[in-house]
């Protein structure tokens, strides 16, 4: 199954049955009954919004199989699965659509779905600004029309045909996205969306490597709009050479007399004015923006309402009220041993949906709570809505509901636990009567509600720099890797030293949810307080000292065994609190010499395993010293040897069969026959790799930013931070920002060695780096006090600055102090 970060299952609104989805996707029908009714599409075998009337797909993807969790849905409720093969421990237990693909059966009855409705689609393709143009376009449409639209990003093979099935009879306006990153792909969602209005946007140099040249990109992008009625588009002369002829366009450019629309820009203040040409009309608005990509972006939407014939007067009012678009899920730390899932720029059906899951997915403690405003544009009457929001709620275990507005409110009895507000002001003047603490408190509201603002009063508060980890990112690089492992190759991730900075419960539970094998910490502590908050996958821990064994077995931990003074001890342990069988991991050393038994205790190491059956070996392992250095390929392929060796050795004569493992992250690409049954996984997953072109496929997960507390400007001659250390030459600028050594930023990174970047720009450190701040100029930078200053992320890199400071990508995430709030979010 391919695994997806963001809610997978979807409403029909029509009465279907098995017997008429069967020819749509040309199954092979096996099973009881074809009758059923079918109101609910998932491919998420997690969602414990799965039920009796849900039609699974099994999709299979390089990683997964939604296959092998057949049985576990079934036992959950389950009856109706579409698959490529029905598996044997389940056949006879449940309805079978067998099809050769899967993925195309999902596509297929999303285009039979599709057709069964006419009305306006606007289909949205580009390499840049997909999302912000969708959300936008359906807050100033919105007034007029019932839209019904893709949920966050959801642009892909799979996100499409899940955005399409949720469609419902009271829409009358869809706004669909769709997002490619090669050949052959999107005539597969032109048939699902079938738009009858195209939008391209700005086409950039994302995704590039799925195409051999810009042309072919374009080529590519534009076949979403095959049948559509009119294309909206930039006038360019690289894009007119592959239009199709036949296509009516509707063109503006800032420069092009013969586009339909001729536009004027001209920065007022903080907004930008735009003077618009529309054959002998003219007239003016104003947007909030002045960087070039959100200008273009609302330039997109006004193109769309000059399509809709909408007066300049009210295109004006409502794009001057247009506003930075949230796409992301944050989770943070709240008060009182709380976690907040901040989702409070939206409301609607599909994105609460979407949310509960990853509310699910990440949930620190088992109480859930949701805070909950009015939902919009739902198509169904108040009534049928709140009805089907309280059986999401109730399936998805929602322990107390807050509610507010004026519409949810009059509800309220179809929730239980549920307390009411009219308004945000009055959810805010009661809030420390509401008693939250150990809870996971999910926050989700419309945009006019601002919910920003609980959000704020519930969050703990620390200083305004954050490192924010992206969990879309995280799950990338791990399927990245996985894609690199035989199928039968089990995986340990390594979430030791808080994740390598990053974040250790978050990043457990996320690597929970995509079912790896095992954890590996590198101490006790850390795998108590991950069990502790309710992490179930068995964690290895690599440095166990030999005071921590009986916490060890408390909490069901897998200690690493390296020496006979470790192995006694524990077994001490084990005996006296009468253990059989308890699961060790024996640490071999094949040419690090940092910890590991030799092979001259090989001996002597048999001779106690097989007198003590309060142990079991459930695996052996070794490290590698060189895996990232090919230079030295001929040591590493003798510590493999060796290795093979002895654990040989250790099987035959203790007669097991435990799991093997010897790679790391680097191992992993370098030295692939040497998986055996394992593999573990570091710095891989966090978006760094110690070969440049590896590095190429991951992408980045932790982005270290604060603020810009105070700009002043020095004359020549004076000096910044302790001891002089930079001496004015001319006037400068100088923003102070509040980050220090005292937060993990080398004191090297000073003096001009380093910079930060703000609005887009390089600005260089001037003098030493303080305990909690440093000072950085910016003469050339436009910027203001409460700007963004990005310390490392995708620019600088964690590797570029490593390589700057002669030191290792690794020393910097873990030096990343604990006062440094992390917040985890989500695309």
């Amino acid at each position: 199954m391919k695994s997806l970060s963001i809610q997978t299952q979807n409403k029909i609104n029509l009465p279907l049955l098995l017997k008429h989805i069967i020819p749509v996707i040309q199954a092979q029908w096996l099973g009881e009954s074809d009758e059923m009714a079918i109101d609910h599409i998932s491919i998420d075998s997690r969602s414990l919004q799965n039920g009796i009337s849900t039609l699974f797909f099994a999709l299979a993807g390089p990683n997964n199989d939604a296959h092998d969790y057949i049985g576990e849905l079934i036992d959950t409720g389950v009856v109706n699965f579409v698959v490529t093969r029905i598996p044997d421990e389940v056949r006879g237990q449940a309805n079978f659509l067998v099809v050769d693909n899967t993925l195309t059966a999902l596509q297929q009855f999303a285009a039979f779905y599709r057709n069964q409705f006419h009305f306006p689609i606007i289909g949205i393709t580009g390499s840049n600004g997909k999302t912000i143009v969708k959300e936008w376009l359906n807050f100033l449409l919105g007034p007029d029309y019932n839209i019904i639209r893709s949920p966050k990003s959801y642009n892909s093979q799979v996100g499409v045909p899940l955005s399409v099935m949720s469609i419902n009879q009271k829409h009358n306006l869809g706004i669909f996205e769709a997002g490619i990153s090669t050949t052959g792909e999107m005539e597969k969602l032109e048939r699902i969306i079938r738009p009858t209005i195209g939008l391209l946007t700005n086409i950039g140099s994302a995704h590039d490597e799925g195409f051999a040249n810009i042309g072919e990109k374009i080529k590519q992008k534009l076949k979403l709009f095959a049948h559509a009625e009119v294309l909206i588009c930039h006038k360019n002369k690289t894009i007119d050479a592959f239009l199709n002829p036949s296509v009516k366009t509707f063109t503006w450019s800032c420069k092009h007399d013969e586009a339909d629309v001729l536009i004027t820009k001209k920065l007022v203040v903080d907004k930008t004015q735009l003077k618009v040409r529309l054959g002998a009309d003219e007239f003016e608005i104003k947007v909030p923006f002045q960087d070039d990509a959100s200008v273009e972006n609302a330039i997109q939407c006004m193109m769309v309402m000059l399509h809709f014939g909408y007066e300049p007067t009210v295109i004006e009012n409502r794009m001057s009220l247009l506003f930075p678009v949230e796409m992301r899920l944050k989770v943070k730390n709240g008060i009182n041993n709380s976690m907040i899932i901040d989702d409070s720029y939206s409301s609607d059906f599909q994105s609460l949906k979407i949310a509960l899951d990853f509310l699910e997915n990440q949930k620190h403690y088992k109480k859930k709570t949701l805070i909950l405003s009015d939902i919009f544009q739902s198509g169904l009457s108040n009534d049928e809505l709140y009805s089907q929001v309280s059986e999401l709620v109730i399936s998805n275990k929602i322990n107390r509901m807050i509610v507010v507005g004026e519409t949810i409110s009059k509800f309220k009895n179809k929730f239980l636990n549920c307390t009411a507000f009219a308004s945000t002001k009055d959810l805010m003047a009661a809030i420390d009567t509401l008693s939250f603490g150990n809870e996971t408190i999910l926050v989700k509201g419309a945009r006019d509600f601002k919910f920003e603002e609980v959000v704020a009063l519930l969050e703990e508060k620390t200083h305004e720099t954050v490192l924010e980890i992206n969990l879309n990112a995280i799950s990338h690089n791990l399927n990245y890797y996985r894609s690199k492992l035989d199928a039968k190759t089990k995986l340990m991730v390594m979430v030791k030293a808080f994740g390598y900075g990053n974040g250790g419960f978050e990043i457990a539970k996320l690597l929970e949810h995509h079912k790896t094998d095992y954890l590996g910490v590198a101490f006790a502590d850390e795998g108590i307080a991950l069990k502790n908050a309710g992490i179930t996958l068995p964690i290895m821990v690599l440095n166990p000292e030999t005071t921590s064994f009986t916490a060890i077995i408390q909490h069901r931990l897998e200690p690493e065994i390296y020496s006979i003074k470790g192995l006694n001890a524990f077994l001490r342990v084990a005996e006296q609190k009468k253990l059989e069988g308890y699961p060790i991991h024996l640490k071999l050393d094949t040419g690090m010499h940092r910890l590991g038994f030799e092979e001259k205790q090989l001996e002597e190491l048999i001779f106690i395993l097989r007198a003590h059956p309060a142990v079991q070996v459930k695996s052996i392992l070794s490290h590698m010293a060189t895996s990232d250095d090919l230079n030295h390929r001929d040591f590493a392929l003798s510590q493999i040897a060796l290795f093979d060796r002895l654990s040989e050795r250790l099987m035959t004569e203790l007669k097991i069969k435990p799991i093997r493992h010897i790679l790391n992250t680097s191992g992993i690409e370098n030295f692939p026959q040497a998986q055996y049954d394992m593999v573990r996984l570091g710095i891989g997953l966090y978006g760094i790799s110690n070969d440049a072109d590896e590095q190429k496929f991951l992408e980045n997960v932790g982005t270290l930013k604060s603020i810009i507390s105070q700009l002043r400007t020095i004359p020549a001659g004076d000096s910044v931070g302790y001891g002089r250390r930079f001496m004015a030459t001319a006037p400068t600028k100088v923003a102070t920002v509040p980050i220090g050594y005292a937060d993990g930023i080398s004191r090297h990174w000073g003096n001009g060695n380093g910079h930060v970047v703000i609005n887009g720009k390089k600005a260089p450190i001037l003098g030493s780096v303080c305990m909690d701040m440093l000072m950085v100029d910016v003469s050339e930078i436009k910027c203001k006090e409460g700007d963004a200053v990005i310390i490392f992320g995708e620019n600088p890199t964690v590797i570029q600055m490593a390589q700057k400071l002669e030191t290792i990508p690794y020393e910097i995430l873990t030096s990343i102090s604990q006062r440094v709030k992390r917040v985890f979010y989500r695309e």
